[in-house]
């Protein structure tokens, strides 16, 4: 009985192993939730689209809504087939979301998305190297962990949350590193939407080069 116990044992760990394997090569990721659904936030709001939510994510705002998604071992390794056999059944536009999407190498993912005729989003904090092939790059930059410098000038929208009046300094400092063609957005954190969101709108009026970014699929009690 000894022999068996240590043999499957084995057997287990060789399995882990090359799951492990396969996650690092972006051949498998953590897959914590896909949906159809409608884009809530930023530049492309009010437009359907398919998200796919990969877990893992160490940049740990005290805000996040969506704390679940931290740990990448909560959620099952997913092959990336599967997961491209499921997005290209319900838009056109996939945006892949997290988490903290570039935790993991992105390449193989895009690249059988865009194999099939999809524009890819993504929406990333930035604070790891870029990886994939992508037709919109929204940056939400975070204090915790700050981008890497060499993703401002591939990004095609700046959306910073504004959680206080601190906030609109650290919003300046990264829309003065980002291309000028680059949309930029100032988004109320949905917990103090109610205190910050005047200040935005007065801001926004003083500064009109930002837009105004809404939770709006929080409103329409959408996921």
């Amino acid at each position: 009985m000894f022999y068996f116990e240590k043999s499957f044992q084995y057997l287990c760990s060789m399995q882990n192993e090359k799951i492990e394997d396969l996650v690092q090569k972006g051949v498998m990721l953590p897959l914590m939730e896909e949906f159809y659904t409608i884009q809530g936030e930023g530049y492309h709001t009010g437009t359907a689209a398919y998200f796919i939510r990969i877990g893992g994510c160490d940049v740990g705002c005290h805000w996040c809504d969506v704390k679940e998604s931290w740990d990448p071992e909560r959620h099952p390794p997913t092959r990336i087939g599967s997961i491209i056999e499921n997005a290209k059944k319900y838009s056109n536009t996939i945006v892949i979301t997290g988490g903290e999407p570039l935790t993991w190498d992105m390449s193989m993912l895009t690249q059988g998305l865009k194999d099939n005729q999809l524009s890819i989003h993504i929406e990333t904090s930035g604070a790891y190297d870029l990886t994939g092939v992508w037709d919109w790059i929204c940056l939400s930059p975070k204090k915790n962990k700050l981008p890497k410098p060499e993703i401002y000038p591939k990004v095609d929208e700046l959306k910073v949350i504004i959680f206080n009046k601190h906030d609109f300094k650290f919003a300046e400092e990264h829309a003065s590193q980002v291309g000028e063609d680059c949309e930029l957005f100032l988004q109320p954190e949905w917990s103090v939407r109610e205190k910050m969101t005047p200040q935005i709108v007065e801001y926004v009026m003083k500064h009109p080069k930002w837009r105004i970014s809404l939770q709006t699929h929080k409103y329409l009690n959408i996921p």
